[in-house]
């Protein structure tokens, strides 16, 4: 589908929300005594539902306002650091506790927004000082700021580490573990202040002919003219990006859709029967969840096309053809970083071994600074966000942050 079509569509789309919206306000009007009978209540469910559908979802805020630490409360005050035309360092500012145990949170630039690793920045945000980078929506950005590149994002890596300085831990999370690898060991080879204190590296595409995914698959079966020619359109006229190439979030949003689409429908289904039986707190966690993850943001198309074809096809890493600025990546250059990998045994878009993979790319780090750890019952998200990440995945990372601290 062409870009503006789509824009004009969901444009359409909204003002219909905006009429199903004005009369759910009137149907769930509590002095309507209609709304309180059957019939009302499933009135009110088929008209929310069809708001939901017809919803421009827009990015939301971290809205972290507090931290309790030691049984004390303190404010929380969200701070950009740095700021770069695709990219904003964020810092989550807590008051009057000191600067310690920092860390560098990097979020995936694959479709949704860095709010979706909200979850993961509260859990760690009691025992650690977080930064997190969080990505331009590429439509949003204007042409004369130029192209984003694959190398453009490691060099993004390199400069906010060397800006946080010594002392500073990488976690990634996903399709950056990739980056974060390189980045880490350009940083090592050239002696850099910026190096990481320890990296933690979570549900990666690292080597992609581990297990391979519905996504692996994908990539493997369409070439680079199909992704060139199908995946990529130009950023519709009403944005400040106006005519920049992208992969648009509507596009990687349907391909997440329909990878686990019998899932959404039953959930779909449940929220209706939740609002129709008054089960408010599932109805909450569903608005929750599809509130930020049918939010998304578009990809430049030099970054993805790139990621495809190095990572995903050409699975550069492992077969030691991966570059930065034209020269190899020296990873026997990681001697002293501690790495700790996390992988979820149900993980569908990153099979089991392709994060562990940077144990063998990091040939020279010793056995002693080394963990590998797989969340048993954990999918993808499972890994970075929910009970399992916070009972158990978090606090592995903070004691291995706090042991090579």
């Amino acid at each position: 589908m062409n870009y503006q079509a789509y824009d004009y569509l969901t444009r359409t789309a909204n003002i219909m929300h905006e009429g199903f919206s004005l009369m759910n306000s009137v149907v769930s009007n509590p002095a309507n005594l209609y709304s309180h009978t059957l019939p009302g209540k499933i009135t009110r469910a088929s008209l929310e539902t069809a708001m939901r559908l017809t919803q421009r979802y827009e990015k939301l805020g971290f809205n972290i306002n507090e931290v309790t630490v030691d049984g004390k409360r303190h404010m929380v005050r969200e701070e950009v650091a740095l700021s770069y035309p695709f990219c904003d360092l964020i810092h989550f500012n807590r008051k009057g506790i000191k600067d310690n145990h920092k860390v560098l949170l990097v979020a995936p630039l694959s479709g949704h927004f860095a709010t979706l690793l909200k979850g993961t920045v509260e859990a760690l945000l009691p025992d650690h000082e977080v930064y997190v980078t969080d990505w331009a929506d590429a439509k949003e950005v204007p042409l004369d700021e130029g192209p984003f590149t694959f190398d453009c994002y490691v060099e993004y890596l390199i400069n906010f580490q060397e800006f946080l300085g010594p002392d500073t831990h990488l976690i990634a999370i996903c399709q950056p573990t990739v980056q974060a690898l390189i980045a880490t060991a350009v940083l090592a080879e050239k002696g850099s202040k910026g190096v990481p204190k320890t990296l933690t590296l979570m549900a990666g595409p690292l080597d992609t002919t581990k297990n391979p995914t519905r996504v692996n698959e994908f990539a493997q079966q369409h070439s680079m003219a199909w992704f060139k020619n199908v995946a990529i359109m130009k950023v519709p006229h009403g944005y400040p990006g106006e005519g920049r190439e992208v992969y648009p979030g509507f596009m990687q949003l349907g391909g997440f859709i329909s990878m686990n689409q019998q899932s959404h429908m039953r959930k779909y289904v449940n929220f209706f029967q939740n609002l129709v039986y008054g089960e408010e707190e599932d109805a909450d966690r569903f608005r929750a969840f599809y509130d930020e993850y049918m939010a998304v943001l578009d990809i430049p198309a030099e970054f993805y096309l790139e990621t495809i074809e190095r990572v995903f096809k050409n699975n550069e890493l492992v077969n030691g053809a991966i570059t930065y600025k034209g020269e190899p990546v020296n990873f026997e250059a990681i001697t002293d970083t501690p790495l700790l990998t996390v992988e979820g045994a149900d993980d569908d878009i990153c099979g089991l071994g392709q994060t562990e993979a940077a144990h063998k790319i990091c040939r020279s780090l010793p056995a002693s600074k080394r963990k590998h750890y797989i969340q048993q019952g954990a999918g993808h998200y499972g890994i970075f966000s929910g009970s399992k990440f916070r009972k158990h995945v978090r606090p592995l990372i903070s004691e291995f942050i706090h042991k090579n601290d």
